[in-house]
């Protein structure tokens, strides 16, 4: 299917040729027809699926038909309310390419930042407002923003709005949008809390679900590193003096973590940055554009901050520490092997980290191999039921010289 076949109008789809987008993901392919159409809808998919292009191309549609019929209505009528200022950017970049040729106005608002120049935007007036809770909650306080005229809302990422604490500001924001209304919600994860929260504010929604939680990209490679907790940096430092790694996201669970890292990556002569929630805006945006444009080659970050990494291109996840809950692999490791591209996930694992492992092998119902032959390999011993992968046939052998796979933990060592 192409774009075209979308019943998309002229401008969006000369601004789609522009950006060389023909044919449409899974997730635009399934939303997109049920959104102009003006349903409620549920998606559920995995980052790097194009969550963002499904719901922005059919608001600019929608947006821009209503306009010719009532061209001089200045109120905001759609909001996107999203938990992190980099997905925020992220968001209204994409509305800015893909809405290039149809004169809707769109602004972002995020915290962190003086709020002069985006209180300037909403005077001016705006079609699309790109939010994150906190500021918008204290926009709307002081009369700069009004909701009363909301025709179209998303809420995305909703998972990690929850595990940000944001909830209740997502509830405080709902109550004041008109009860006529379409919602998108989207998410990567589908938990209880998560489930419930949609029931609430959709209506007869369209569920779209493109991967399950539990499954992992076919062409991205999985490794594991057995290592005992002190030698991590050291394996880090070792594994990225290979120039087969192009660029690399690396996970850590801590903001402190995250710094520390980055320093000792830079005094190994590793252009590094890290990317946190206590970084000024302005230092998250540099280092995230001077990672993007390739001028350092690792960004350690956290979860939350990572959600509005969008790198393409990027060769290598490496998962300094497992997360505790085993989804947040699956999220993490999404970064790479997008858009047709193969990559590379590294996870360290150390002995205080074997239960996160079981679990994660639990939900992707297959044995993440382990690399021998690395200088800091632990002499651990952990014993697991074997998980057959769900298609064997599309492993591929291991891409480091020096290095050879090894039999899973579930078989010994």
């Amino acid at each position: 299917m192409t774009f075209k076949e979308l019943h998309l109008v002229a401008p969006i789809l000369k601004a789609l040729e522009t950006e060389g987008y023909t044919s449409p993901t899974p997730i635009q392919e399934q939303s997109i027809p049920h959104i102009l159409r003006g349903k409620d809808l549920l998606g559920c998919a995995q980052t790097g699926t194009g969550k963002t292009a499904a719901f922005a191309i059919p608001i600019l549609q929608n947006l821009l038909l209503q306009q010719k019929e009532d061209p001089y209505n200045n109120n905001i009528k759609s909001l996107i309310l999203t938990p992190t200022r980099e997905l925020a950017i992220q968001i209204d970049e994409s509305f800015e390419a893909y809405g290039k040729h149809t004169g809707m106005r769109h602004a972002v608002i995020f915290g962190g930042v003086s709020q002069f120049h985006q209180t300037n935007e909403l005077r001016r007036g705006v079609d699309i407002l790109i939010a994150t809770p906190g500021r918008l909650l204290d926009l709307i306080n002081q009369k700069f923003v009004n909701l009363q005229n909301i025709k179209m809302f998303v809420l995305d990422e909703a998972d990690r709005m929850l595990d940000m604490g944001f909830i209740h500001d997502v509830k405080k924001i709902i109550a004041r949008l008109p009860e006529k209304r379409q919602t998108l919600f989207f998410s990567a994860t589908m938990p209880p809390e998560i489930t419930k929260l949609s029931a609430s504010i959709l209506t007869n929604p369209v569920r779209v679900e493109v991967a399950a939680v539990s499954s992992t990209a076919e062409n991205v490679d999985q490794h594991i590193f057995l290592v005992e907790k002190n030698d991590k940096r050291q394996l880090l430092i070792h594994l990225l003096k290979d120039n087969a790694i192009q660029n690399a996201l690396v996970f850590t669970r801590t903001k402190y973590g995250a710094d520390k890292i980055a320093k000792e990556l830079y005094r190994a002569n590793i252009k590094a940055d890290a990317i946190h929630g206590n970084k000024t805006q302005a230092a998250r945006q540099k280092a995230l554009t001077n990672f993007k444009e390739g001028k350092i080659r690792v960004l350690v970050a956290t979860d939350i901050a990572a959600r509005g990494i969008d790198v393409d291109d990027l060769s290598h996840v490496i998962n300094f520490e497992l997360p505790n809950i085993p989804e947040t692999y699956v999220h993490r490791i999404g970064r790479t092997g997008r858009a047709g591209n193969s990559g590379s996930a590294f996870s360290f694992c150390d002995m205080e980290e074997r239960a996160f492992l079981r679990d994660i092998h639990k939900l992707i119902d297959q044995t993440i191999p382990v690399v021998e032959g690395h200088p800091f390999a632990s002499t651990m011993q952990f014993v697991q039921t074997p998980v057959a992968p769900k298609n064997p046939m599309n492993r591929k052998p291991a891409s480091h010289s020096g290095f050879r796979r090894a039999r899973s933990w579930s078989q010994g060592r």
